[in-house]
């Protein structure tokens, strides 16, 4: 197994990401949008925390009716986050895409979500990404290699006590098969072993992926629990303040039951990379795509294929923390979260950050 070319979620051919950033003085979130090919793509959801903000994920339910959609939106700003999907609606209506009705010309675009916590992180709590974002991300979705860390729906995200992002990560199996992950990682869990500081998700490297990245030295490691020590407030921990949201995805052929299958799997790769993970305070969410382009697997394939997903995910998550940036909004009113990276410089003998 090897990682795509992008090693991004846009190796799975015909899927296209695009990002609105919003980073500017009291703003501190951003979208994300996930656009089908042509045809659409199948897809099934699996909801795993306490605290979840989802837009039509009862029709990805197998025993109902649709069975594609025409995109995925994940991003910031809590449940009136949500409101930015109706930017891609409004998108795939002007470009004629959507779910066919009584004619050809009567469609209604079909466009799934979930939302991550990030309010008032820039200071003004009532900032949060609307139609207008969501029209931007699609407008800017593209097949190249997906931007990560804090982009999207990870601008403002956190993880544990650290700055969180936004991630990706694939893997082309033996078989010519492609799986590949994204995911906007928020979580109250952190992605790191609190006693060495080592990066959890690095372990689940496809070959040299996170060979410059190593355990932190001791003075490293001391000094971030000292730092936390004295500020409790860099933890996070509210009910409802974080969520970890993502997609995974496959060429192969599937149905929505599948996918769904896919995608409860796929919360194997968050709880690899984070702990702890799925709590009461986590709305964690994950969709499984399927683009339906290779022919269906048989059992012992497919079973491969979910577990090449979790691993997939759990690399995306690593690759998250990792392009991080700190940022410090405190002169707002907001908060400061410092990465991964700034926090631990002793663990990277080289940069193993994706280019954006």
């Amino acid at each position: 197994m090897r990682p795509g070319p992008s090693n991004t979620l846009v190796d799975v051919s015909g899927l296209r990401v695009g990002h609105c950033t919003r980073d500017e003085p009291g703003w501190l979130t951003g979208t994300t949008v996930v656009v089908a090919p042509p045809g659409g793509m199948v897809a099934g959801v699996d909801v795993r925390g306490g605290g979840p903000g989802t837009r039509e994920t009862d029709l990805l339910d197998p025993r109902n009716l649709v069975d594609r959609v025409q995109a995925i939106l994940i991003g910031g700003g809590s449940a009136p986050g949500l409101a930015a999907a109706d930017g891609v609606v409004q998108g795939l209506f002007d470009d004629g895409v959507g779910w066919e009705m009584d004619t050809p010309e009567h469609l209604v675009p079909i466009v799934p979500g979930a939302i991550l916590f990030d309010l008032g992180r820039a200071g003004t709590w009532r900032n949060h990404p609307g139609a207008t974002d969501g029209r931007a991300a699609y407008d800017a979705a593209t097949d190249a290699p997906v931007a990560l860390g804090n982009v999207g729906a990870g601008t403002g995200a956190r993880a544990g006590g650290f700055k969180g992002g936004l991630g990706s990560a694939s893997v082309v199996l033996e078989s010519g098969v492609t799986v590949a992950a994204l995911v906007a990682v928020n979580a109250v869990g952190w992605p790191v072993d609190l006693g060495t500081g080592e990066l959890y998700a690095a372990r689940f490297g496809l070959g040299d992926e996170f060979g410059g990245v190593g355990r932190p030295s001791p003075e490293d490691v001391a000094a971030a629990r000292e730092c936390y020590a004295s500020r409790p407030d860099a933890i996070p921990g509210l009910p409802g303040m974080a969520t970890t949201i993502g997609i995974v995805a496959t060429d192969v052929s599937l149905g929505k039951a599948q996918c769904q299958k896919l995608a409860g799997i796929a919360h194997d790769g968050f709880a690899r990379a984070l702990r702890p993970v799925h709590t009461l305070f986590d709305g964690d969410t994950i969709f499984g795509v399927s683009t339906a382009q290779r022919e269906p697997l048989e059992p012992e394939g497919l079973a491969f294929l979910m577990e090449a997903g979790a691993d997939c995910m759990a690399r995306a998550i690593g690759h998250a923390v990792l392009a991080a940036e700190s940022v410090d909004r405190t002169g707002d009113g907001g908060i400061a979260m410092r990465s991964w990276r700034a926090a631990f410089p002793s663990a990277l003998t080289r940069s193993t950050v994706q280019q954006s």
